[in-house]
């Protein structure tokens, strides 16, 4: 998916002084839906987060002006206030607005943050559903967030609160009564060490599986096999970074007899490769 539609021919055309809150999936721009990549292709300028993948936004036409607008755990270099009167100033100025976000806005990303910040002051705003990294890096690294024999539900959490917030007992909480079920961990990878103690002391067998997929669905895809007493020590031999994925439960166990994504080569090589 590495050519761009013309911008004219696109099925979803854009409306002027509108912010449309996009989400860019977890990485491989093979992921993109249809909706988003018109969107930006007809966008008059693109204001992305710092999970927006390279890969994904070589597909921003040159024209197309862009704003960073990144935040990590402790590094905020765009304050969320001011992305939001950002949003609230282009759209005014008569621009069509494409508000970039890894995964889907609406999961663990502020997108209701800022489509109510919008609401509140009359702007026009649309929500493209993404691809959340939950189904998709989990996908990639041949674990299956549901399985008759192995989990009936799943459960979705963030490991970082509000103003630093600590989530460890609240994790621990609402898997504790589910041991059928598959937690999932967004931003926990920096409080790891503290998750998996909470989760024993919640009475959950240290043997109990877990996986953590770094930079999942891309050609830096790592996956680190372990159990809930192990993850940190083995976390840290791998020298595991953010962003990636705390997967816990029985599903894991799946992981290498179902595997089947194979890294290809980045984009940028790739078309060095091929000499375009």
């Amino acid at each position: 998916m590495h050519g761009q539609p013309d911008r004219s021919s696109c099925r979803f055309p854009a409306r002027r002084s509108c912010v449309y809150l996009v989400g860019a999936g977890p990485g491989d721009p093979g992921l993109l839906t249809v909706k988003a990549l018109c969107l930006i292709n007809r966008a008059d300028v693109v204001v992305y987060d710092r999970l927006v993948s390279d890969d994904v936004m070589r597909m921003v036409p040159a024209g197309v002006s862009r704003i960073f607008a990144g935040k990590e755990t402790g590094n905020h270099p765009v304050p969320q206030h001011e992305i939001n009167d950002t949003l609230v100033r282009l759209a005014r100025a008569g621009r069509k607005v494409v508000r970039l976000k890894g995964g889907d806005p609406f999961v663990f990303g502020r997108g209701a943050e800022e489509a109510l910040y919008l609401a509140e002051r009359g702007i026009d705003f649309e929500i493209v559903p993404g691809i959340t990294s939950a189904t998709a890096c989990t996908s990639y690294a041949g674990i299956p967030l549901t399985h008759r024999d192995y989990a009936q539900s799943v459960i979705f959490i963030t490991g970082h609160g509000r103003k630093g917030k600590l989530l460890e007992k609240e994790i621990a909480r609402q898997y504790g009564g589910n041991r059928n079920a598959t937690l999932v961990v967004f931003m926990g990878v920096g409080r790891l060490r503290q998750i998996m103690a909470a989760l024993i002391e919640g009475g959950m067998s240290r043997d109990t599986p877990v996986a953590l997929i770094e930079r999942g669905t891309t050609a830096d895809q790592r996956r680190v096999l372990t159990a809930v007493g192990r993850a940190s020590i083995d976390a840290v031999e791998a020298e595991l970074a953010a962003p990636a994925l705390i997967v816990i439960g029985k599903v894991v166990e799946l992981a290498g007899r179902l595997d089947w994504f194979v890294p290809a080569p980045r984009y940028d090589e790739e078309c060095a490769q091929s000499g375009s």
